[in-house]
């Protein structure tokens, strides 16, 4: 990942997965028979559970919903973060 989130607040994402039996729709595969899909959702606009166990993030570029409960979450760092597109 790059450092485009701290200078202007967008938020870019990477999944990569070991193995590409693990996909269910990819238009590249890694050199290893993985799979890498990276991309940027734009300013956070949102982030919040839509079902007990869907973790959305909405940017101004699009959506990444994540299978996750809130207990599985863990707060590593919150000094300096953007937060609603805005900086604290």
């Amino acid at each position: 990942m790059n450092s485009r989130e701290n200078e202007n607040c967008e938020r870019d994402f990477s999944i990569e997965l070991d193995s590409s039996k693990h996909r269910f729709l990819s238009s590249s595969n890694g050199a290893n028979g993985g799979v890498l899909i990276e991309g940027t959702l734009g300013r956070l606009q949102h982030a919040s559970f839509v079902e007990p166990e869907i973790l959305e993030v909405k940017g101004s570029c699009g959506v990444l919903r994540v299978n996750l409960r809130m207990s599985e979450i863990t707060v590593i760092d919150t000094v300096n973060r953007c937060v609603g597109g805005e900086t604290e």
